[in-house]
């Protein structure tokens, strides 16, 4: 007959107060113990700092944008007033032109009459007082539709130019309305070589634009009026037009009168009536320094060709 085996209780006493001891162990230590923070993250801390950063720049950015603004309606407002000062200027500008044009004008005819006193006062010949057109001024006849200068270019002359420039003026103002004139040197060197063999139209205008390039012409001479009163003979000199010549300078460096004066007389008539096609006058510029060539010629030409002589000094 078989044993028979004690029954084992597994579940007896002691071993659930272990059991129980245990797990309220475990119970006591989650009490006790500190939880644990979660970690943070770095990428959101950068993220945090972006953002700022951003909303920053955006701030800023702003600012920027009104203050640029406002310098922008500053710069139109300035641009606005420079216009403004601009037009300003070119109208005073304009103004001033004309004011000036007009003190040109007037100091011109002041100017004028100087050459005109003073042949008066050799001429004892008084103007009149009349608005017409005189038929002579100073002893010098002004009737004349188209005029020429011939004017000596040489140094000594340009050392006086501004004078020679302003007498210019002079008798061309006592010629109030012409239909043309022309300007050239003694050697026959045109001012305006477009114009050579025509006349310059004489209009206000005209006359100031010619006057200002007078003012700076330069151009060889050998002081002698002979071949530019040839040229004006020959190219201008025309029956049945009322022509005058006026020759400015201060001295004669030919050799001889006779020839000179005979050659003139040829070509200054008319060969089938046998008048004179120009009236010629001359103005002498004398100084110390000068000879008496340029009198003694021009006196004798002046007065075969139907013209005036004056000789004017410092």
């Amino acid at each position: 007959m078989r044993p028979r085996r004690a029954n084992l209780e597994i579940f007896s006493l002691s071993f659930l107060d272990i059991v129980s001891c245990g797990f309220g162990a475990v119970v006591l230590l989650v009490l006790i113990s500190k939880p644990l923070e979660a970690p943070i993250d770095p990428d959101i801390d950068n993220a945090r700092n972006m953002l700022a950063e951003v909303i920053t720049a955006e701030q800023s950015l702003a600012q920027s944008t009104r203050t640029l603004q406002k310098k922008q309606q500053e710069l139109a407002s300035l641009k606005q007033i420079n216009r403004l000062i601009q037009q300003s200027e070119a109208t005073t500008k304009t103004q001033l032109g004309a004011k000036v044009n007009e003190l040109e004008k007037l100091d011109g005819d002041l100017e004028g009459l100087s050459l005109v006193e003073s042949s008066l006062q050799r001429a004892s010949i008084r103007p009149s007082s009349s608005n017409k057109r005189d038929a002579e001024v100073g002893g010098i006849p002004v009737d004349s539709d188209y005029i020429i200068f011939i004017v000596d270019t040489s140094g000594s002359m340009l050392n006086i130019w501004p004078r020679v420039s302003r007498e210019l003026i002079n008798v061309l103002k006592i010629h109030p309305k012409v239909k043309g004139f022309q300007i050239m040197n003694d050697n026959g060197i045109h001012l305006i070589s477009s114009y050579v063999g025509k006349w310059i139209p004489d209009t206000p205008q005209r006359r100031r634009a010619v006057m200002n390039m007078f003012r700076s012409w330069r151009s060889a001479s050998n002081s002698s009026p002979v071949e530019g009163l040839e040229v004006a003979l020959k190219k201008y000199a025309r029956p049945n037009r009322s022509l005058s010549i006026y020759i400015f300078g201060d001295d004669y460096s030919g050799s001889s009168y006779g020839p000179v004066i005979d050659s003139i007389d040829k070509l200054n008539r008319n060969r089938i009536t046998g008048k004179r096609l120009a009236k010629i006058h001359a103005i002498g510029f004398m100084s110390q320094y000068t000879t008496n060539r340029f009198s003694i010629l021009m006196r004798e030409v002046s007065q075969r060709n139907g013209g005036t002589f004056l000789a004017l000094h410092p």
